[in-house]
């Protein structure tokens, strides 16, 4: 299982309406303090963030992915929306 997978597997718990998963780990190789982990952004939409602050939501995503971070992952960026608001982000 490759670490995008492990990523959308631990983040179904969220059951996620829409997940878009981008790996960025290529624009950051050798920078100071990574320790070989990977950098990704994602963009999660899930009707459990529905009511709940942005810091709630991303605790949500933390919980979710654990003992990833921060040795498999290094660095994640986060753009968490409930249902019932607009998703202006789209990955390429």
């Amino acid at each position: 299982m490759t670490l995008i997978e492990e990523i959308r597997n631990r983040l179904s718990v969220l059951e996620p309406a829409q997940l878009d998963i981008r790996d960025d780990s290529a624009l950051h190789r050798g920078h100071a303090g990574n320790n070989g982990g990977g950098h990704f952004f994602l963009a999660i939409t899930s009707a459990t963030f529905c009511g709940k602050s942005h810091i709630m939501r991303h605790r949500q995503v933390y919980a979710a992915l654990g003992d990833l971070i921060p040795g498999r992952i290094h660095a994640l960026s986060i753009q968490a929306f409930a249902t019932d608001e607009p998703r202006p982000v789209t990955i390429a």
